[in-house]
């Protein structure tokens, strides 16, 4: 921890860093040629006069740490000058690089500076995760599968406000600052907007000094890097790792056991004792997260899996049998080899699981450890909700509520009743899709194979819904009892625990001329039984048995009774499953989702009838992205105006003040500063794509941009077809009437297509076919470029955003929870194209509808017209019969698109009838481009609309998000180290 002359005091404790004795870092001095590190250490006679205080921003009440710092150590009383931070760098690339010390090149030069501004996280990391352990804060956990972090070099600078410095050092040493930072790879955590949402978060929550960690998996590949070639998308590893990562410190004394498989063991007094198995250890890696102009600098906890070095099998080894050797270590660490690995076989469905439990087991473990560690010897668990909350991002992480319960009953020792409880107050899901293959299910057989133990407590945790719904409505209505049963159970297609099946056993009394009918059920009854002509609403059957006609005079209760047989029907041709999205809702006591409209389906129709019984539980909560990373480091050229014209760079953590741009939107001098920032943002990204392509695109050209993973719902098919359109009118016109119709455009794809989404990685090659063929036609010349921009990431969109002037965010209405990148281009002065799905309903309000491009069927509409579809009743326009002919015409070369066209067509069935509206919304499509050349061609308009969305755009921080989550979902408060 040598690189900058800061000084801190370190004791035993149970922050991510801690020392044996108290030490300052105090500088460098050079002898003989070797920068040389001057460590000393204090003794503890000698105590600091200063005290280190933190603040309750909320109470503005002072606490002093047990331990205080030295006066020198304060934040604000030292900043460092690039003299000592070249210093700092040339220690790192002497000592500490990965290497050989020959040369100091681009590479090295990456490492030694990321090394050094790791120190000084450090510091800061240490001094805040020591007050959470000194104040027994309430803390917030979020929980998720992916961070799409993005290069951490220059955000990490930016919000230590050492940008200047660093910039100079680097100057010092033969360096530039921006060539050094494109050494860094973007980490490999994440696949879209899930990982981006989470990263933002936990800017966010640093910033605001929110008491917050981060959970997550260390992916070695991540998802795959792609390539585009004459075929398409080619997946191949991601080598993020391949020269180490300088932000992350293995925490070789933080690991957790984590089990699979095995079986259950029932004791005398009922406790339960998973047994035997599949045992692998999650060890952590720790990444300091720094909030901007804060001293808070939260954590990011990732788990890599391995063995002990025992389990390799030296016997097999020396003997020849190399794969046995290594077996049980491969199988281990293959669980955080790749992101979604591909789940269409039972292996990789199992994989896929394991990374889910591991993920829930070893970040449970580490929280429940925390909380008893800081409570001392009196642990109270009745108290853990009042100190912990666990925020699972989507469903992914749902194995927390039955893992939670597992801890609590057969490793603490509470109540199945107590553990409840505790689990359904410490708990909170965001929903993030409305997509049925999205919404989890995992099969009842993997699962019980996998966890049995989770599965034991799944089918209690649905036992209990089923005597709440029972509790609630009753069962007199029993078609409106199977009902809701089909939409709200966790277990799908399984029987019904013997309980309840008792429970519905009832006797009803009737006058003595009417026989009494009794519901007679005994679980050794429950038949799997096919369900008749294809009626999958019917889960249960009422069948009137005759009475037997006897000669031996009955009993009484024979003489006075009729039997009903309630009989369960569980489907062999259709899988016994369990829903994990119900899971999470009856498991936590908080659901929300991440737009206004998408909380409303959320509510209306996804969990409708959990909404009517929890109305409670369910909220919104529209997503943001920081604009530190998003406006104030990828944008510096708008960045200075905006402070200009506001008057303050205070905007940067109070996006509000965006606002005041509104009144300036029509001077004229704004507006030139305006257009010359995005004329410079242009050229570079036309750089950018000579480089990664190799196109060539005319700056002046208006900029139109697509980037977001493939996926037919999002409809970047929609987005080419229009393309390949205009292209056919260009062809048809002379070259004159082509300039007077027609805006040039340069149209930029980006997004990774799923390994085994076959259509996805249609629409992949059928983008790149297009593009070779108009930009390689000399009559279109620069009137129209199509562009895909292999390997989009964060890095990329950090580039192409600040550039872009047109954005489409087209989505099916209806289906795209909210959407990220939308807010990102509206707040860099980019006009969105684009439907009333997700986050674009509140950006247009925000905005202006005069500021936003709309088109197409609203997501009310929806339903309806897949019904017309199947019914008959669609008449396609001309217009798309006729781009469809066009592309099967062949004038984009070989290959065959009819499967891809052929999508788009017939009534129905799998993967025809056009289920995401292309045909439908392709008219209102084609005349909202005409509308967009229109407005581009008249400059003045187009710059105050620019203005205007980042004006507007104030809404989308994600430090609003973060406010609103600590305030209604997680009760925290904000908490400032003075």
């Amino acid at each position: 921890m040598a690189a900058l002359p800061f000084s801190t005091t370190c004791r035993h404790s149970n922050s991510p860093l801690h020392h044996n004795s108290k030490t300052s870092f105090i500088g460098f001095s050079q002898r003989n040629n070797i920068w040389q590190l001057f460590v000393i250490t204090k003794s503890n006679s000698r105590r600091a006069i200063r005290k280190l205080c933190v603040k309750n921003v909320t109470s503005d009440k002072k606490q002093e740490l047990e331990e205080p710092l030295n006066e020198q150590d304060t934040f604000n009383e030292f900043v460092p000058d690039s003299a000592s931070i070249a210093s700092s760098i040339k220690f790192h690339a002497e000592f500490t690089s990965p290497f050989s010390p020959e040369k100091f090149e681009l590479n090295k030069a990456f490492f030694a500076t990321a090394e050094s501004v790791r120190d000084s996280l450090i510091i800061n990391w240490n001094a805040t995760n020591d007050y959470y352990e000194r104040m027994n804060v309430k803390q917030a956990y979020y929980m998720s599968m992916e961070y799409l972090q993005g290069r951490a070099l220059l955000n990490a600078i930016g919000n230590l406000q050492l940008s200047g410095p660093y910039a100079e050092a680097l100057r010092k040493l033969g360096h530039n600052l921006e060539d050094v930072a494109n050494k860094e790879p973007d980490a490999a955590l994440g696949n879209g907007g899930l990982g981006r949402l989470a990263s933002c978060f936990l800017d966010s929550l640093a910033t605001l000094n929110y008491p917050a960690w981060g959970y997550g998996l260390r992916y070695k590949y991540g998802l795959f890097k792609q390539h585009i070639t004459k075929d398409g998308q080619v997946e191949v590893a991601e080598n993020w790792l391949e020269m180490g990562n300088p932000w992350e410190i293995l925490k070789n004394d933080v690991s957790y056991p984590v089990k699979f498989y095995g079986e259950v063991i029932s004791g005398p007094n009922g406790s339960k004792q998973w047994v035997g198995g599949e045992n692998i250890l999650a060890v952590a890696y720790d990444v300091p997260i720094p909030g901007y102009k804060t001293r808070t600098t939260i954590n990011l906890r990732l788990w890599s899996t391995k063995v002990s070095p025992e389990e390799f099998d030296l016997q097999a080894y020396n003997s020849g049998d190399h794969a046995k050797a290594y077996a049980v270590m491969k199988n281990a660490e293959k669980i955080c080899y790749v992101l979604y690995p591909g789940d269409e076989s039972i292996d990789g469905k199992t994989l896929r699981l394991k990374q889910q439990y591991t993920l829930c087991s070893a970040s449970l473990q580490d929280i429940f450890a925390r909380f008893e560690r800081r409570l001392g010897k009196r642990v109270n668990w009745d108290t853990l909700p009042d100190k912990v909350v666990v925020q699972m991002n989507d469903t992914h992480p749902t194995l927390c509520i039955p893992e939670i319960i597992r801890i609590l009953v057969d490793v603490k020792g509470l109540s199945w009743e107590k553990a409840w409880n505790i689990t359904k107050r410490t708990v909170a899901y965001t929903n993030h899709t409305i997509l049925p293959e999205a919404l989890e299910k995992w099969s009842l057989t993997l699962l019980q194979d996998l966890l049995p133990r989770h599965m034991e407590i799944i089918r209690k945790i649905d036992e209990e819904l089923i005597n709440e719904i029972i509790s609630e409505y009753g069962i007199d209505d029993l078609d409106l009892f199977q009902q809701r049963l089909k939409k709200m159970r966790i277990l799908e297609n399984i029987e019904l625990p013997n309980s309840v099946m008792e429970l519905l056993s009832i006797t009803e009394e009737t006058p003595a001329v009417d026989p009494v009918k009794e519901i007679d059920v005994d679980d050794t009854d429950v038949k799997a039984t096919e369900k008749e002509d294809g009626d999958d609403d019917d889960d249960y059957e009422v069948v009137e048995e005759e009475q037997e006609e006897d000669n031996e005079e009955p009993s009484v209760e024979e003489d006075t009774s009729n039997k009903i047989e309630l009989k369960f029907k569980v489907d062999p041709k259709l899988p016994m499953m369990v829903r994990m999205a119900n899971l999470c809702v009856v498991g936590g006591f908080s659901v929300n989702g991440v737009a206004e409209i998408h909380s409303k389906i959320v509510k209306e129709e996804v969990f409708d009838e959990f909404y009517k019984l929890w109305p409670e539980k369910f909220q919104n909560k529209t997503n943001g992205v920081t604009p530190r990373r998003w406006i104030r480091f990828c944008n510096p050229d708008l960045s200075k105006i905006i402070t200009k014209w506001i008057g303050t760079e205070d905007w940067v953590t109070d996006l509000e003040k965006l606002a005041i741009l509104r009144k300036f939107a029509d001077n004229e001098d704004l507006q030139l500063e305006w257009i010359e920032a995005k004329r410079r943002n242009k050229i570079r990204v036309a750089s950018f794509l000579k480089e990664k392509t190799g196109y060539v695109v005319n700056p002046n050209a208006m900029f139109d941009v697509q980037v977001k993973r493939i996926h037919e719902y999002k409809r970047q098919l929609l987005n080419i077809l229009g393309i390949v359109y205009r292209y056919k009118k260009m062809k048809e016109l002379s070259a004159e009437e082509r300039k007077d119709m027609f805006v040039p455009r340069v149209c930029i794809f980006g997004g990774k297509a799923f390994a085994t989404y076959v259509q996805a990685k249609r629409i992949v090659k059928f983008i790149t076919d297009v593009g070779a063929t108009i930009n390689s036609d000399p009559e279109i010349g620069d009137l129209l470029k199509v562009v895909f921009v292999p390997d989009y990431n964060v890095s990329v969109a950090e580039m192409l955003i600040p550039g872009s002037e047109s954005s489409q965010h087209i989505s099916t209405a209806g289906m795209e929870a909210s959407g990220t990148s939308n807010m990102k281009f509206a707040m860099n002065g980019c006009i969105v194209i684009g439907t009333l799905d997700g986050a674009n309903v509140e950006i247009r309000e925000e905005v202006g509808e005069d500021n936003f491009f709309l088109f197409g069927a609203r997501a009310q509409e929806i339903v309806g017209l897949r019904k017309e579809r199947v019914e008959g009743k669609f008449v396609p326009d001309p217009r798309f019969e006729e781009v469809k002919a066009y592309v099967r015409s062949g004038v984009f070369g070989p290959y065959n698109y009819e499967e891809l066209m052929g999508s788009l067509e017939g009534n129905e069935g799998y993967g025809r009838a056009d289920y995401f509206l292309v045909g439908k919304d392709f008219p209102s499509y084609l005349e909202c481009q005409e509308e967009v050349d229109k407005a581009y061609h008249d400059q003045k308009r187009w710059t105050k609309m620019s203005i205007l969305n980042t004006a507007g755009s104030f809404k989308f921080s994600s430090d609003r998000t973060i406010h609103e989550y600590a305030r209604d979902i997680w009760r925290i408060e904000p908490v400032e180290l003075a």
